[in-house]
């Protein structure tokens, strides 16, 4: 009994402490999953409790597995654990179900699952939760009460500071796609012999007032009256790290191409959202992209998700020297976890990402990265000609 109540608790701390974790430092991720979920279900009203949710979730989840881990208020732990596992369950298969949002973020980007996978996790986590709340008065600490609740509140205000710090900054850890070192047109490659995405067509028919849906090998006479014709996903196939990253001018134009062959250092303005940009260092960033813009060795682009309307007041409001152009908002939100934000491109890979609270100044940049003999390359390619052109 002792052993299996061990491997329980183990296991199920473990994941609680990973999934907490990696929420915490990625605390605009979960918030942006929590406006998912709320506009799945018609609450948009609630999208302002989005981020205090968000730090209070991952902190909750980080503690129950310490304290899971130590066996610190064992029956008050194992009851939050098993409420929480039972109305998370219930939730993971009403999205398994009708798959509003396609990712549940319960393991943030570190690990993305199906909302069938996590119902499954959930389940077998269950399984184990159910054990250690039939044996929760057994195996309690020999501490005292409040020498329990001052262990526990390290690993509370831990997880909290490092939320509110990722927040202020940039995750302290990066699981996406366009982390720090990735050269982005490999990401983008599908391996040969990968599967591919199967579709499986429906033809609608109707006779006599009732219609009915049929499939290419057993398709009605002539006597039915074709609808309409729809292709059915059945298997998605495989969907490369990155899928969606274009670049495109206010004329729609696509330039991605020139931008990621670019052999010059181009400083990417990620604005998703440029109505709730933070404009409180636009004057160092206006400086900054002065300064790059006036060496022949980078350009500044800005990368909004806004309509053309939108991208003239603030450049009314702001007097910002830089070009603007298009790119879809999920992408801007997974690039860089600011709005704005600041990247560094060169020769398709990500070499550096800032927040606005610690966009360096350009000086620094042209010892650390322009006059840097690692990153320096004066040769000028095809793609920089047709990117200076735009």
């Amino acid at each position: 009994m002792k052993l299996l109540n061990n491997i329980s608790k183990v296991l199920v701390g473990l994941v609680f402490i990973f999934s907490g974790f990696v929420k915490a430092v990625d605390p605009l991720g979960s918030t942006y999953k929590f406006v998912d979920y709320f506009e799945a279900f018609g609450m948009d009203f609630l999208s302002f409790l989005a981020f205090p949710l968000a730090i209070v979730l991952s902190a909750i989840e980080f503690v129950i597995g310490v304290s899971l881990l130590l066996g610190t208020r064992r029956k008050l732990t194992i009851w939050t654990l098993t409420l929480f596992m039972g109305f998370f369950t219930i939730l993971t298969f009403i999205l398994a179900i009708y798959n509003p949002v396609t990712d549940c973020g319960c393991f943030g980007d570190a690990i993305i699952m199906t909302n069938w996978q996590t119902f499954g996790k959930n389940v077998i986590l269950m399984i184990f939760t159910i054990f250690l709340f039939m044996h929760k008065d057994k195996f309690e600490v020999q501490w005292k009460a409040t020498k329990q609740w001052g262990i526990l509140a390290i690993p509370s205000i831990f997880c909290i500071m490092i939320s509110v710090y990722c927040y202020y900054n940039l995750p302290v850890i990066d699981f996406r796609p366009y982390k720090v070192g990735t050269y982005i047109p490999e990401k983008m490659e599908i391996p040969e012999g990968a599967p591919t995405a199967e579709y499986e067509t429906i033809l609608v028919y109707k006779k006599d007032g009732v219609e009915k849906e049929f499939d290419m090998q057993n398709l009605p006479d002539s006597t039915w009256q074709w609808i309409s014709t729809e292709n059915k996903l059945i298997s998605e196939g495989y969907v490369p790290p990155i899928h969606d990253f274009t670049i495109e001018t206010l004329d729609g134009d696509d330039i991605t191409e020139s931008v990621l062959n670019s052999n010059k250092f181009i400083f990417m303005l990620i604005t998703h959202d440029l109505e709730k940009t933070n404009v409180s260092r636009i004057s160092e960033i206006n400086k900054f992209a002065l300064g790059a813009i006036e060496s022949s060795k980078c350009e500044f682009i800005c990368m909004t998700s806004s309509v053309s309307s939108e991208i003239s007041e603030f450049k009314d409001k702001t007097h910002a020297p830089y070009l603007f152009y298009n790119t879809d908002e999920i992408t801007l939100k997974t690039i860089v976890r600011a709005n704005p934000g600041l990247v560094l491109l060169k020769d398709g890979t990500v070499i550096a990402k800032w927040h606005y609270n610690n966009i360096p100044n350009f000086d620094e940049i042209k010892t650390n990265y322009i006059n840097n003999s690692a990153y320096n390359n004066t040769k000028e390619t095809e793609a920089d000609r047709a990117l200076a052109r735009n």
